[in-house]
């Protein structure tokens, strides 16, 4: 338990301290008057205003961390941030109460220990630096007193909760259970009817009988809300052809890129040093006689294949020992061979040949990878003037009218994701434009500007059967194929229980054994297995498979199998289920401790500091 104290203590204070950080870094921007000291009264302990703040504001840290985005006293409140500050902050006094009247205590020597084994107030030679512990405290802005007052609290409640909670076992009962349940197998027969077995192929649908089935399932031909957008953009695209380059650009932008275009011939390395000659001479005949490899030569070294590893390597790179290496064959070892650290082995692991490409073959990429760039800059000069045009009153037409930018209209939904709906910019902007707001000038990833309007704000509606008419048909032809396969699987079904004999019914099946609730099997519905596991012995059934029937016999019902994996899971189980349990009673007894400590909260003070805040 002193172990556990020791650990959970320490990492008490790393706590401790990240809050303190957080927590002050805000905390000059209150202005409370100086007879506020607490927000509540828990038996004999108090929660202090300093406390109380630093956890609301690392409640308020974590949401707009998981937000990005600031968030005020008043959302904060609407979350309920205050209340579960409060909260925390209460059960943790009622636990210091609870300690306080059992007399638990680490004692000053004990709390010395754990001091001095922090490493934030140790010194370069790792021993307790008084200056640093004052150093730190100062940072954090609180007193040493405060400080030990706190970690002599924490590891309190930490030997308290492990009083509470040591020894406590779930019941096996529980374990037993669920491992029973994940672990339970099943053996079955199982048939297919496929289309192709329909003694009556399915006809194609009249048009009264597509007019009924749209009628019957409009839900099924749902158009999604849907934006009707007017949008004016000008790309990199547009321009390009009329943006110039000239050649000596280019030509400076290739030899600036000389290591791309110009790429001498490279090999693939690892490279294994050794302390003496030696010792690489010795590592180096026992690869030739096969005495071990070069694997194990590395193990031997402490090393990872990793850590040897130089990646692509040029002859300068190598130098003496660049000869040997380019000569050998791919996957052999040379050596011993000079290099910066002394001799070393070197494994081949790949060649790469020499790239030169000519100015003539990259000029094509670089201009337009320069004109691109220029037209970039271009609409981005432009950019400002148009929303300028917008601020005064232009609309989208005058726009397209009056500058370069191309005009387009979009019908767009949340699936959108051609042409200028591929863009993020463009979805974000699509999403949150309201009827009524005026156009204005954003950008698109690749550089584009663009603006737009809302036209029309169309809700979910049943799509036109016009246009919906194969879909509904191909809907239909589904659904009565399934009704034909299921009326046929049923009179397949009815032989099968007198005679059980799947080889008389000329369908295709196979047999599975011993399968658990989480196998799979190809061309089944994902609800096939829970059905077979609710299944008797020798039950037969009627499952509706993709564009298929299928017909399943349950043939045994088997235990779990007695595995190294099911005794690991068991195990993992049995460990879980402790540890809910133990911090569930845990949980109890704080709240019994809250209730016995009667806690009496300071409305006003609280009411100050979030008015401060």
């Amino acid at each position: 338990m002193a172990a556990g104290k020791n650990s959970l203590s320490k990492t008490f204070v790393w706590i401790l301290m990240g809050l303190l950080f957080v927590g002050l870094a805000g905390f000059g921007a209150t202005n409370l008057s100086g007879t506020i000291r607490t927000v509540a009264q828990v038996g004999d302990e108090s929660v202090s205003v300093d406390a109380y703040v630093r956890e609301l504001q690392r409640e308020i840290r974590a949401v707009e961390a998981q937000t990005g985005q600031s968030l005020q006293m008043s959302q904060a409140r609407e979350l309920g941030l205050e209340q579960r500050a409060l909260s925390r902050l209460t059960a943790l006094a009622a636990l210091d109460n609870e300690v306080g009247q059992l007399g638990i205590s680490i004692g000053d020597e004990n709390l010395q220990e754990e001091i001095v084994a922090i490493p934030a107030f140790q010194g370069v030679d790792g021993s307790f630096d008084r200056e640093a512990y004052r150093f730190q405290l100062d940072q954090l802005g609180i007193s040493d007193t405060e400080f030990e007052s706190d970690l002599r609290k924490e590891s309190s409640r930490t030997i308290l909760q492990a009083a509470v909670t040591s020894g406590v076992v779930m019941p096996n009962t529980l374990t037993q259970t669920l491992v029973d349940y994940l672990g339970a197998r099943r053996s079955f027969t199982i048939a297919t009817l496929g289309v192709e077995a329909l003694t009556t192929p399915v006809a194609e649908p009249t048009a009264e009988e597509v007019q009924a089935f749209y009628n019957e399932n409009t839900d099924l031909f749902t158009l999604p809300r849907t934006k009707r957008l007017t949008y004016a953009i000008l790309s990199p695209e547009m321009l390009i052809d009329t943006v110039e380059v000239d050649e000596d650009t280019l030509r400076r932008l290739y030899d600036q890129r000389a290591a791309e275009y110009q790429q001498p011939e490279r090999r693939l390395v690892e490279r294994l040093n050794f302390p003496s000659e030696e010792a690489a001479n010795d590592a180096m005949a026992q690869l030739e006689v096969g005495g071990t490899t070069f694997e194990q030569l590395v193990r031997d070294r402490e090393l990872e294949l990793s850590d040897i590893d130089l990646g692509d390597v040029t002859r300068d790179d190598l130098g003496d020992a660049a000869d040997a290496v380019f000569a050998a064959e791919l996957d052999q070892v040379v050596g011993p061979l000079p290099s910066v650290f002394g001799p070393a082995l070197f494994r081949i692991n790949g060649s790469l040949a020499a790239n030169n490409v000519p100015f003539e073959e990259a000029e094509p990429s670089l201009r337009e990878e320069q004109a691109s760039e220029r037209a970039r800059r271009l609409i981005e000069a432009q950019s400002e003037d148009i929303n300028d045009l917008l601020a005064g009153g232009a609309t989208l037409e005058e726009l397209a009218a009056e500058t370069e930018m191309v005009l387009d209209q979009i019908d767009w939904t949340r699936d959108s994701s051609e042409q200028v709906a591929a863009y993020d910019g463009f979805r974000v902007a699509a999403e949150a434009v309201q009827e009524g707001d005026f156009p204005e000038i954003a950008f698109l990833e690749d550089g584009s500007i663009f603006a737009l309007r809302l036209e029309e704000d169309l809700p979910p509606r049943p799509e036109p059967l016009n246009s919906a008419r194969d879909r509904v048909a191909a809907a239909w032809t589904a659904a009565e194929t399934n009704t034909a396969l299921q009326d046929q699987a049923a009179s397949v079904l009815l032989d099968l229980a007198t005679d059980g004999d799947f080889t008389a019914t000329g369908l295709p099946f196979r047999v599975e054994n011993a399968l658990t609730r989480t196998a799979f099997l190809e061309d089944v519905p994902p609800s096939f297995m829970a059905e077979v596991f609710e299944m008797e012995p020798g039950e037969l059934r009627v499952i509706s498979g993709n564009g298929a029937a299928l017909i399943v016999r349950l043939d045994e019902i088997l235990p779990p199998d007695e595995t190294d994996e099911l005794r690991q899971l068991q195990e993992a189980l049995s460990a879980q289920l402790n540890q809910a349990l133990a911090q569930n009673i845990f949980d109890a007894y704080v709240r019994d401790a809250q209730t016995r400590a009667r806690p009496v909260v300071d409305q006003q003070a609280l009411n100050a500091v979030q008015a401060s805040y």
